[in-house]
Parts: structure tokens; C-alpha cells; sequence
């Protein structure tokens, strides 16, 4: 660690804030500068720590997912054991310990009480598509409440800087940090609550029980739209597990909303856009990147059609995509087309990272780096709406659940509606016109029409989304890529969490009955604290391989609650008042 200091090593850019707005916090016993609001994770990585904890079969862990999905960053903070550091904000001084994660938990805490909450219409997920949703039916006439459970709404695309740098800098107020302040400001004007919370089960779509502090709360509502996005999609090598491997979303949220370099000298991995535009800001912010490896062969003359469909389709968004492409060239960084990472492994002052062509077996560069950024595209967040019963149909392009809709965003639960990221993947601006769409449908529903204007925005949204679909089938027929999804090495880990690895599956599915349920009990695969997010996936790819069954929606472990862990006194305290803002 480094000594304290008013400015970080590891900061992208000097940032003039008040004294004020400066935080002591004590990590292992050792004092390091905060700045008030940002996350614990923001505060380590800034310091250049990248271990945050040791699990309890003595492998270190770090930042990975920086969305409170994978539970890799378990710190205790001030006394209590097993905080998300990606999720944990900073208000005032607090004491940070590395942990185990076997650490004892000390005396049972009583939960702060449960109270209760009612709307017309709750929005589950803060992102593009709730919070638009959440105007919509709002200015429709609708009381709305959204649920959203990280340190601050806006969702991954509309992602703010930490409170502390506002009033906005101009030279940093992008179209995303500028669109979703005006979503936010929206929101309020509309009258939008908002509660802090994690939805960890329901009974049925109409009580929904939200874990929102230490306190559980129970909101009941007429509708429901769930916009709960999407993570990035594991893809298990050797290494993976490693402290400074991370998600490139990590990499680009400590960078956007907190002005954190991941690492000093970078590597990006993956499939997709969105590596160009993280490599880009991170080099931009002072980060050396060593290079952008592309799972997907380079484009040739075969990406004609799908370059003038896009074009035809979104112009603006393919300007912006040969602009990432220019920018890349210009800065000297290397994109490596149809290559993917084969393993990570631990090397004097960081990691090197080997690469193979994607269709090959041999490994045809080692590179050195500080940090590894892995960006494999997405999973949809669809845990909830599996629970709900609503029906999913299986994307064999895309390697995904999608969830089954009408035209209106409405599911097979009649009460439930979906828009966005975890319905199967569209992006950013499909998830704003489907958050149009659901929101309005919501709301008529419940007898508020809208008013003209909002008739005719739902006209555009409808035309919008087709476009925009248009766009992504054929951005994604560009970035076509076989990924390898099932491992390849024995000693790979594939859960996370418990540790099971490539090895250990095999044998189980030697021994005995070749269902993802058997598997889990044989193995403990998906038993941990992501709860199958990363690993049910990659066992359920294992097991069509191995079975030559099609993957379904009943390939992955069986939806129940607590969706994510909570702790036992939370639920089990007498009632006590909720906490809900009033706004956004």
C-alpha cells in the first residue's frame, strides 16, 4: 500500500475538492484518503491494493464484476464481515480489514425492523431502461417507486460520477453522464420514489420484499416492470480468479464514477464495442494499454453488408464505432482480432496473460500487464423474472435466456412487464425505448392514458426499437465470434465462489446422472454466494456438449429466493418505518 496522501498514485486525474469532501479511512490498520461517496472498492483501487480478501481455500481475491454480482471484493468494514467493497459507499471515517471468508461473523446483529411501501407501479432496476420506464408511467398519472440496490441510480450505461465532483466538469460531461442526468432530473420533476434496496424474493409480483440497509422492507404494487440490465459474462481460463483480473465494466466504473485507474498498464479482452470505448478512456486518463484482443476475426469484405446496415440503421452510433477504431490506431495500441485469452498467471509486479487464437489450440503471444480487463459480452440479469415463472426461450446466437414478451413488454406473467439488458441483449438505446414502451403499457394498464405528447413519444419509441434492433443484429454480425464458453483445462476454476473446477465436473459427470441439479449437489457448483451467475451457464454448455441436449430455460439451476444473500436478522426483526427518498 501506499502512504497517505491528498492525491492517490492511482487517481486518473487531479481533482480539486474541498477538504471537506476528503474521508480518513483506516485499511488494515494503515490511514488512506477517501473522498466522501465513492465506493470502499474505488478507495483500494486508488491506493493500487488489488487483494481484498482471502477465500477459504487460500486463494486471493479482488475487484472483478464492481456491480455487487460476483461477492469477490468481501471486506469487513467497521466490524461486520463479508461488505461488497464495489457497493459499500464512503460517508465517514470507517475501519477496513482484508478478510477470509470463513471469517467468523461474531454475535448475531438484530435487523433494523421491516416496514412497508405500496405503488401503483414498482420499477426493479435503476438503469436506462427503469428509470425511463419509471418517468413514463409517472408522468402518465401512476405513482412509481424504484428499487435499485447500487450506491446510486443510473445503471451501467448512465453511470455518475461520485457526488464530490459535481458541479459536472464540461470537459468530462460526455452524452452519457449528460443523458442520464437528465433522466435523474426527470425522474424527480415526475415525482419518482426511490428506495435503496435489493429485491431478495417475492411472493408473487405483487409483494415484493426488498432487503434496503440492515432493514427488510415489503413493497406492494399493481404492476411491475422489471429493467434489472445485465452482467458481464464469465468466460473461465486459468487465472481468472486472480486480483487484478477484473470485468472490463469494473475497469470502466472506478474510471467514470470515480476517476480510478484500474491498473497502470492494462490489457483488454473480449468480445464486442465496448472494449474499444474502455480501452480509449482508460488510455485517455493516463493508463498504458497494452493492447485490445478481439475474440471476433478482423473485419474484411465480408463486413460490408453489416457496416452499411448499421449505418442505415443508427449513423450516429457508426460513426462512433469507426471513430473508436481511428482513435485506437492513432494512439499506437494494438487490436488483436481472433485472438482470446488462454490462461493468467501471476508474474514479478503483475500478471502475464497467454493468447491463442480463438479457433486454435496454441498459444501464440504472452503479454506482461498490471491488470487484466476480460469483457465477454453479457448475461441478462433474469434471475427475477424467473422466479415471477415468466416464460424464457433459449438465444443460441447469443448463448443467453431471453425472456418472452409481447409487443408491449409484457410477459407471460400477466402483471409483469420487462424492458431492457435483461430480457436478452439490445443495448443502451433499445432499453430507453423499451422502458417507453413497458412504462406506458404499465400505466394504461392501471387507466392512465397519457397525454398526446406521450402518445406520439410512444409511437417514436416503437420505431426506435425496431431501428435499433436492425443495428444490433447487424453490429453483432460483425463481432460474430465462436467463443469458447466451456472450458478447456482441468484445473480451471468454473464456480467461483466454491471453487469447483473443470476437473472436478468431469468426474461428477463420470460417476452419475449428467442434470445440472445433480451436478450441483455432487459438487457444490453454483452454491455460493453469486448464486450461479457465473458458472450455471458455463455447466449448462458442459452439459448439452456432453449430452447433445439443446440448452433451456431449465438447463440452469432452479430460480428461488434469496436471489442474492442477505443476513438472517435483516428478516427477522419487529416493524420499523422503511427508508424511501423521495426522488432519484
Amino acid at each position: 500500500m501506499t502512504p497517505p496522501s491528498d492525491e492517490a498514485p492511482w487517481r486518473a486525474a487531479p481533482v480539486d475538492i474541498a477538504r471537506a469532501d476528503r474521508v480518513e479511512v483506516i485499511l488494515d490498520g494503515e490511514p488512506l484518503v477517501a473522498r466522501r461517496g465513492e465506493t470502499v472498492a474505488a478507495v483500494m483501487a486508488a491506493h493500487g491494493v488489488t487483494t481484498f480478501r482471502e477465500t477459504g481455500f487460500d486463494s486471493p481475491r479482488g475487484l472483478f464484476c464492481g456491480m455487487g454480482v460476483c461477492h469477490d471484493c468481501l471486506v469487513e468494514v467497521d466490524g461486520r464481515a463479508n461488505q461488497r467493497a464495489c457497493m459499500t459507499r464512503i460517508e465517514a471515517p470507517m475501519a477496513i480489514r482484508r478478510q477470509r471468508v470463513d471469517l467468523p461473523l461474531g454475535e448475531p446483529r438484530p435487523g433494523a425492523g421491516t416496514g412497508s411501501l405500496a405503488a401503483d407501479i414498482a420499477v426493479i432496476g435503476g438503469g436506462a431502461a427503469g428509470l425511463t420506464a419509471a418517468c413514463v408511467a409517472a408522468e402518465a398519472g401512476a405513482s412509481v417507486l424504484v428499487i435499485d440496490e447500487r450506491p446510486a441510480p443510473g445503471g451501467q450505461y448512465f453511470k455518475q460520477p461520485t457526488k464530490v465532483l459535481d458541479p459536472p466538469d464540461p470537459a468530462r460531461d460526455d452524452r452519457q453522464f449528460a443523458g442520464g442526468r437528465r433522466l435523474l432530473d426527470r425522474a424527480r420533476r415526475a415525482g419518482v420514489r426511490h428506495l435503496a434496496g435489493t429485491v431478495w424474493t417475492a411472493e408473487g409480483p405483487d409483494l415484493l420484499r426488498v432487503l434496503s440497509g440492515q432493514a427488510e422492507t415489503t413493497v406492494q404494487a399493481r404492476r411491475v416492470i422489471v429493467a434489472t440490465g445485465a452482467y458481464e459474462r464469465g468466460l473461465p481460463v486459468p487465472g481468472w480468479t486472480l486480483p487484478g483480473v477484473v470485468t472490463t465494466g469494473a475497469a470502466q466504473t472506478l474510471l467514470r464514477s470515480y476517476r480510478v485507474l484500474a491498473g497502470r498498464r492494462v490489457l483488454i479482452a473480449g468480445n464486442g464495442p465496448l472494449n474499444l470505448q474502455v480501452a480509449l478512456e482508460l488510455a485517455g486518463a493516463g493508463a498504458d494499454v497494452v493492447a485490445v484482443v478481439e475474440a471476433a476475426p478482423k473485419p474484411g469484405s465480408w463486413a460490408l453488408g453489416p457496416i452499411m446496415r448499421m449505418t442505415a440503421s443508427a449513423p450516429d452510433l457508426s460513426i462512433q464505432g469507426a471513430g473508436y477504431v481511428r482513435r485506437l490506431d492513432r494512439l499506437g495500441i494494438p487490436m488483436l482480432h481472433g485472438h482470446v485469452v488462454d490462461r493468467i498467471d501471476r508474474a514479478p509486479g503483475g500478471l502475464t496473460v497467454s493468447l491463442r487464437e480463438t479457433a486454435g489450440p496454441r498459444i501464440v503471444s504472452v503479454h506482461k500487464a498490471e491488470t487484466v480487463a476480460l469483457g465477454y459480452g453479457f448475461q441478462p440479469a433474469n434471475e427475477l423474472l424467473r422466479l415471477f415463472g415468466c416464460r424464457h426461450a433459449f438465444d443460441d446466437a447469443r448463448g443467453q435466456l431471453a425472456t418472452v414478451r409481447d409487443a408491449d413488454c409484457r410477459t407471460s406473467a400477466e402483471t409483469v412487464f420487462a424492458a431492457g439488458d435483461c430480457t436478452g441483449l439490445g443495448g443502451a438505446f433499445a432499453a430507453i425505448a423499451e422502458g417507453i414502451i413497458a412504462g406506458a403499457a404499465a400505466a394504461r394498464d392501471l387507466g392512465h392514458a397519457g397525454s398526446k405528447a406521450a402518445r406520439e413519444g410512444l409511437s417514436r419509441a416503437r420505431k426506435d426499437l425496431r431501428r435499433h434492433r436492425r443495428f444490433q443484429t447487424a453490429l453483432w454480425s460483425l463481432y460474430a465470434a465462436e467463443l469458447p464458453l466451456a472450458p478447456r483445462a482441468p484445473e480451471t476454476v468454473v464456480c467461483r465462489c466454491e471453487e469447483v473446477t473443470l476437473g472436478v465436473i468431469d468426474a461428477a459427470l463420470e460417476d452419475g446422472d449428467a442434470g445440472i441439479g445433480a451436478l450441483k449437489r455432487a459438487t457444490r457448483l453454483g452454491m455460493g454466494r453469486c448464486q450461479g451467475r457465473y458458472c450455471a451457464p458455463v455447466a449448462a454448455e458442459i452439459l448439452a456438449a456432453r449430452t447433445g441436449a439443446p440448452v433451456s430455460e431449465f438447463s440452469f439451476f432452479a430460480p428461488r429466493g434469496p436471489l442474492k444473500p442477505i443476513p438472517i436478522g435483516a428478516v427477522a426483526a419487529p416493524a420499523a418505518a422503511p427508508d424511501a427518498d423521495a426522488a432519484p
